[in-house]
């Protein structure tokens, strides 16, 4: 009965990945112009800690340390104030209203974000002057602007690596084409697109590990949506096709590494076996594809992506045609009874 096994290959013999980023610091001005938009943010008062660096992509409420309660409070992050932490500033008065907020603003903070378009007492803006805080204000409301910033700061404060390859999305399966110069990545992306798939990125893949087991891949600005075709030159893939030849991002779902055929290489032939590679610590199918003249790449690709697709659902093809097999052996093979029952001849 054969097996099915899970293998664990290294693309390091192909290509050369480097070693990932990860940056170390975004300033409250980079947050504030990414993000007033999308959040509707205001300043209530000055500008006064643009300049000032955040460290870390968690975000945090100081309801506790208004309490009086700072011993695990993690100052360095972003501050966000709702319903509750303004509620609670509207029940004091006087000099307790001032110990909370000084309390509070007393450490170098980044900066808060109010949401709700809580009006926030006068106290509370001449405390964060005193200290060069900014308050940002936005209408939406606290669950919506925690998700919203956390997603962002996620992105901002993800590993991320430059690699060689070409990104598809087909049929919402994204596939990175990996294999060395002149293989055919970039002939086989143009012949993708132009059976309707799109195209996310071309010879420069950014890639950035976005959660603990999510891969994303896009295009560095300088080269978007082009393909360099040897013999024909670059060509711009969004005058060609259209919007709908491209997209700006998409999770990596598959890794296809293309290579010349060998004869001394023994190559997949039923499927069982799942070969995984891994890139910043996410492991990601890999299929190896030797090429030879004549062979239709793009019809492959298209059959990975879908296989892919029945694999999410839970339909393996390869292990599927197995038990079919061996049930039918079964089934036809027959008894010991019937064997010694036969004549001699």
């Amino acid at each position: 009965m054969l097996k099915t096994e899970k293998i664990k290959k290294s693309l390091e013999d192909i290509i050369k990945l480097p070693e990932p980023r990860v940056l170390s610091f975004i300033k409250v001005r980079t947050l504030y112009e990414d993000m007033k938009d999308s959040l509707s943010l205001c300043v209530l008062n000055e500008k006064h800690s643009f300049e000032r660096k955040i460290r870390e992509k968690e975000i945090n409420r100081p309801g506790l340390a208004m309490s009086g309660f700072v011993e695990v409070f993690t100052y360095w992050r972003v501050q966000i104030m709702g319903n509750t932490e303004i509620g609670f500033l509207n029940t004091l008065h006087g000099q307790p209203r001032l110990d909370a907020l000084q309390t509070v603003l007393g450490f170098d903070l980044p900066c808060i974000v109010v949401t709700n378009d809580n009006k926030v007492p006068q106290e509370f803006i001449d405390v964060a002057n005193r200290n060069g805080i900014t308050i940002f204000s936005s209408p939406l409301n606290t669950t919506v602007v925690s998700r919203h910033l956390g997603e962002y700061l996620e992105a901002k404060f993800a590993p991320h690596m430059i690699l060689h390859g070409t990104l598809v999305d087909i049929y919402s399966v994204g596939v990175l084409f990996v294999g060395p110069a002149g293989i055919g990545k970039s002939e086989l992306c143009l012949d993708l697109v132009e059976r309707g798939h799109q195209l996310v990125a071309d010879d420069v893949v950014e890639l950035k590990r976005v959660g603990i087991h999510q891969l994303q891949g896009s295009s560095r600005q300088t080269n978007s949506y082009h393909l360099e075709i040897r013999g024909l030159g670059i060509i711009d893939v969004f005058k060609m096709f259209g919007v709908s030849g491209i997209r700006g991002n998409k999770d990596v779902h598959v890794i296809v590494k293309l290579e010349k055929f060998s004869k001394d290489k023994k190559y997949e032939r039923l499927g069982l076996d799942t070969k995984i590679t891994e890139i910043m610590g996410v492991e990601v199918p890999l299929v190896e594809i030797p090429i030879v003249e004549g062979k239709n790449i793009r019809i492959v690709a298209e059959a990975i992506a879908l296989d892919h697709k029945l694999k999410q659902i839970g339909i393996n093809q390869a292990v599927q045609f197995q038990q079919n097999l061996i049930e039918r052996l079964q089934k036809n093979q027959p008894s010991l009874v019937e064997l010694e029952s036969e004549p001699e001849l």
